[in-house]
């Protein structure tokens, strides 16, 4: 599958339309809340390694012009630093989603695996909202197939 495939399959059957994605910058973790529309502009193609079966991926890459933009003019917010983001038990997009979680919704955090066609990370305002740390997966294509195998559907 080609990024723009893949990227068109996953906006059609996310159960979010709004999306928090989270970057780090000068120490201190801010975030901005976006539509698939800006997040768009911020997607990358790129693969796995030939070792894990070597599919397409798409990821979240906040550019550093794009932060410096977003900070400067007020649309990113600083939520914690970078030293929230460290834990023996977890990466740093786990903890960014469990200090989004708890921060935006007063709820405690758990580990889930909810795929994304089924839910949101959180839900915020009666919203399903997917949250991304800069250079998190968004999706892949092996993740696709085997959502669509799933519903019986093809790309």
């Amino acid at each position: 599958m080609t990024m723009q495939e893949m990227v068109r399959i996953y906006h059609k059957h996310s159960a979010s339309h709004k999306y928090i994605v989270g970057f780090i910058r000068d120490g201190k973790v801010y975030y901005v809340t976006i539509t698939f529309d800006k997040l768009s502009a911020m997607l990358k193609a790129c693969k796995a390694s030939s070792k894990r079966g070597g599919f397409n991926k798409v990821r979240v890459y906040v550019s550093a012009n794009q932060q410096k933009a977003m900070v400067s003019n007020g649309e990113a917010v600083e939520i914690c630093t970078m030293e929230d983001l460290v834990a023996e038990k977890y990466n740093k997009g786990e903890l960014f989603e469990k200090v989004i979680t708890e921060k935006l919704t007063g709820e405690k955090w758990e580990k889930d695996s909810l795929p994304f066609y089924e839910g949101g990370d959180i839900v915020l305002n009666g919203e399903n909202v997917q949250v991304k740390l800069n250079g998190a997966e968004l999706t892949n294509e092996k993740c696709l197939e085997n959502m669509l195998r799933k519903m019986g559907k093809v790309a």
